[in-house]
C-alpha cells in the first residue's frame, strides 16, 4: 500500500510544484505538506485557498486510494472546502482520511493546518465523495 500511494505521488505534477511531500499513509488516512511561498500566495501573503485545496483533495484521494481495490485509480466525484482561517505561517498540512469506504463511493475528509513556529492552526476542513475506477 505505500509503494503504491508513493509511487503515485511522485507522478504527481501538481504535487511536484507545489514541492509537497508525503508525510504518512496508513490505512485510511494520509498525510501530505508542503511550503507556503510566494508562487503560492494570495494578495496579502497568506497560502492562498487553492494551495489548501489542492493539498486536502490530495490527501483525502490518496487516503481513498488505501482502502481501493489493487486494480483501481480513485477520482474524486465531488469535494467541498470550508475556509476557516488564514494560512499564515511556513507549511501547509493536509490530512486526509476515509470516513466511510465502499466498494462504489468512499467518502472522504481532509483538514489542512498552516504551521508557523510550531504552532498548528486549523485553515481548512474539506468533505467528499470519492469513486473507485478499474485501471
Amino acid at each position: 500500500m505505500k509503494t503504491r500511494i508513493s509511487e503515485s505521488f511522485a507522478e504527481q505534477g501538481m504535487m511536484t510544484t507545489l514541492n509537497a511531500q508525503l508525510d504518512g499513509i496508513e490505512k485510511g488516512r494520509v498525510e501530505i505538506s508542503a511550503p507556503i511561498v510566494p508562487e503560492f500566495a494570495q494578495q496579502q501573503g497568506h497560502a492562498h485557498a487553492a494551495l489548501s485545496f489542492a493539498l486536502g483533495d490530495t490527501a483525502a484521494g490518496y487516503a481513498a486510494l488505501t482502502c481501493a481495490p489493487p486494480d483501481h485509480e480513485v477520482v474524486t466525484a465531488e469535494i467541498k472546502i470550508n475556509m476557516l482561517a488564514p494560512g499564515r505561517g511556513d507549511r501547509l498540512k493536509a490530512i486526509g482520511r476515509v470516513l466511510k469506504p465502499g466498494r462504489r463511493l468512499i467518502v472522504v475528509a481532509a483538514d489542512v493546518y498552516a504551521i508557523s513556529d510550531g504552532t498548528e492552526t486549523h485553515v481548512a476542513a474539506l468533505q467528499g465523495t470519492i469513486v473507485p475506477v478499474p485501471v
